[in-house]
């Protein structure tokens, strides 16, 4: 409750669309998880009550996938925002879902590394490199 939920139209109006050509579709609620354990409770009362989940990052993605056509909660997982591992022999990086590519690139300064990935504003490095790694 509290701080991490919104039901206001504003609030949800913004988390309601990217930036696509389609038009808003708002979600019911809002809410800003700050932990995986949190996450996975709001993901079972949704699915234990049917209420859609619809995911959030930064909104700057291109194919509406933040709409909430069907209404339900969205996820905004922009607080977790942690970089948890990180392994120069391996070039490998372990993060939460709203770390960004300009902070990820910040932590790394220094290392030789740099993740170049992302061409949309600073939206989070993590969702687009999965989606565009993995075939889909």
């Amino acid at each position: 409750g509290g701080p991490n939920v919104s039901t206001a139209m504003a609030v949800r109006q913004q988390h309601g669309h990217d930036e696509s050509m389609h038009t808003c579709a708002p979600p019911d609620a809002v809410v800003w998880p700050q932990a995986v354990g949190q996450v996975q409770e709001l993901a079972a009362l949704c699915y234990r009550y049917r209420v859609p989940m619809v995911p959030f990052g930064t909104g700057t993605g291109l194919e509406g996938g933040v709409n909430a056509v069907q209404g339900g909660v969205c996820f905004d997982l922009s607080h977790m925002d942690a970089i948890a591992e990180l392994s120069l022999e391996d070039f490998s990086v372990a993060v939460e879902p709203g770390v960004t590519r300009k902070a990820l690139n910040s932590h790394l300064r220094g290392t030789g590394l740099w993740f170049p990935v992302g061409t949309v504003g600073t939206g989070t490095a993590s969702g687009g490199a999965m989606a565009g790694t993995s075939g889909v």
